[in-house]
């Protein structure tokens, strides 16, 4: 997925320049010395392509496994091109001195659009064909071998299942594969993974003792193929963990879980930065907050609430009050539901736009909590999901977040099953923690602001 998402991100920034090239060409003759242009100019094209990929970041241009029909392409290159010249016109009116002139945006943008559309054409088209994807071999034909072949065809052109290898003898009714789909047996798994290209290997067996054909697995790692268990394949073609799946050995043995200290440094730093200047510019904001909240019913501006933190040490998070003050006098601790009816009028609204969220940047600067993190739960509830949910403490291995990746990938949950499934997305990210997957899910928690998702 990464590798796909990168040729179509590195096949529009390459576009752009050459669109901007194009444009020179077309304004100022074949005798423009674009090279001398762009040597003396250096920053405009970092200023174009920054305009362009943000834009095109934000209407989802480059959202994984989605398919675009070439009418909504149409719309969202249209969209991309006037929100990117909209864009450009702001910078040019604030900094006159620095930007290109009003004819030559106008031009790079016009063929920028027509350059991007046929590319993400191209894409699309080659995606679908499967030209881009690589291609899964599945070794078992049961339960777990039918819910790898549901994931595969959900990855739309990412993946491609050439087939199932059968592994020991299934009773009757456990095997849930068709007898078409299986190319043969384990004994065989090197020659048919040789034959059919397979770039990945997946062991989709709940018992392996016995029948594991490990010599074959051995060659066919040799050969260049990627052998992975269920579990491992699941956390790369979903973005979260396999719980029903995982094992204590598996959490020893698996990759990834290591926090280097350079990266704890790197991330503290980045939470202070961004907590302080965070404060600093949302003043006003308080300010009117702190009007509207009076004005909308009575109680106190900010609302606190014990939630449990980095190893289960409890804390204080600071949040703008949004419900009425006696909300829990009658029902306790209960989760916020869909047009929950303690929420105040203003509250709705500023959990819409999460800013009721903004005093949470004190208990980054205290150093409870970290910008980007598992959301921290009530003690209560922490108490119940354990007792219920396999490794749910786990979770709190970290600090926790403002924002997090279950937060940009699952919508507003108020159940148990909700839980589990961001505890996949908690755990996964406490696995792959790095400050690319922080910033990527700043960039994502910066749509869920602007388009007020998942809120209540």
């Amino acid at each position: 997925m990464k590798l796909m998402l990168s040729i179509l991100i590195g096949g529009d920034i390459l576009l752009a320049l050459a669109a901007m090239y194009t444009s020179l060409f077309v304004r100022f003759g074949y005798h423009a010395n674009v090279g001398k242009y762009f040597i003396s100019n250096y920053h405009i094209p970092f200023i174009l392509l920054t305009t362009v990929l943000a834009v095109s970041y934000l209407i989802e241009i480059y959202t994984p496994g989605k398919n675009i029909k070439k009418r909504e392409l149409f719309v969202n290159v249209v969209i991309v091109g006037a929100g990117s010249f909209i864009g450009l016109s702001i910078l040019y009116y604030l900094f006159p001195t620095i930007m290109f002139d009003r004819g030559l945006q106008i031009l790079t943008i016009l063929f920028f659009a027509v350059y991007q559309y046929t590319w993400h054409s191209v894409f699309f088209y080659s995606r679908k064909q499967q030209r881009f994807a690589q291609k899964v071999l599945v070794l078992g034909t049961g339960e777990l071998a039918a819910k790898l072949r549901e994931i595969i065809q959900e990855s739309r052109g990412y993946f491609q299942l050439v087939g199932f290898v059968r592994c020991g003898n299934l009773l009757i009714g456990e095997q849930e594969i068709p007898a078409e789909q299986i190319l043969g047996e384990a004994d065989s798994l090197r020659d048919i993974a040789l034959r059919e290209d397979a770039g990945i290997i997946v062991i989709a067996l709940s018992e392996r003792r016995g029948v594991f054909p490990l010599r074959d697995a051995l060659s066919c790692k040799l050969n260049g193929s990627e052998v992975l268990d269920t579990p491992s394949f699941y956390e790369l073609s979903c973005g979260k963990l396999m719980l029903e799946q995982i094992t204590p050995s598996w959490f020893i043995f698996s990759t990834g879980f290591r926090r280097p200290l350079f990266i704890n440094i790197i991330k503290r730093l980045i939470d202070l930065f961004l907590a302080f200047w965070g404060l600093i510019l949302s003043i006003p904001i308080f300010l009117i907050v702190s009007v509207l909240i009076k004005l909308d019913s009575p109680g106190p501006l900010f609302f606190t609430q014990i939630r449990v933190g980095n190893k289960e040490h409890p804390f204080k998070l600071i949040k703008f009050r949004t419900m009425r003050q006696d909300a829990e006098s009658a029902s306790g601790a209960v989760w916020a539901t869909e047009n929950d009816p303690r929420v105040t009028k203003i509250g709705r609204f500023m959990r819409k736009t999460r800013i009721d969220e903004i005093p949470q940047l004190i208990n980054v600067l205290k150093g409870e909590m970290s910008f980007v993190g598992p959301r921290p739960e009530r003690p209560e509830f922490v108490e119940k999901l354990k007792a219920i949910i396999p490794y749910y403490s786990r979770r709190h291995f970290i600090k926790p977040g403002v924002t997090g990746w279950a937060q940009v990938r699952y919508p507003y949950g108020s159940s148990i099953e909700d839980a589990v499934e961001k505890l996949r997305y908690d755990l996964y990210y406490l696995k792959n923690l790095s400050p690319f997957l922080d910033t990527l899910i700043f960039f994502e928690t910066i749509k869920v602001v602007l388009f007020g998702r998942g809120a209540r």
